[in-house]
């Protein structure tokens, strides 16, 4: 469900607070845990690190990202990849195709 139109969107004060103080030529990673505040106009063009539970991700907004949450940006989990005989085949074949290519570059040694 999503917040209330009449409310509008939900900025974290110090947040806000610490974009407004930062200038725009500054490249300073903002710190934060607040993953539910959106995105305003105002913070574009700043990069965030957005806590994912265990280290800080660095979020760099771009104007499309304005009306979306910060934790949208920062994922929780880590893909690994899927298991099954159809990825192993896939991986030994991605496998093949990159030592060829190699062998392919190495210079040929003269004698």
């Amino acid at each position: 469900m999503s917040r209330s139109s009449k409310k509008g969107p939900y900025i974290d004060e110090k947040l806000l607070q610490k974009v407004l103080a930062l200038r725009k030529d500054e490249k300073k990673i903002i710190k934060t845990w607040a993953r539910h505040s959106s995105v305003s106009p105002e913070m574009v063009g700043h990069t965030f690190g957005v806590h994912n539970g265990k280290d800080f991700v660095p979020v760099y907004v771009s104007e499309d990202m304005v009306g979306h949450k910060l934790g949208e940006f920062s994922a929780t989990t880590k893909f690994i990849r899927h298991g099954g005989k159809m990825q192993k085949a896939l991986e030994a074949g991605a496998e093949q195709k990159e030592a060829a290519k190699v062998e392919q570059t190495k210079p040929v040694a003269k004698k």
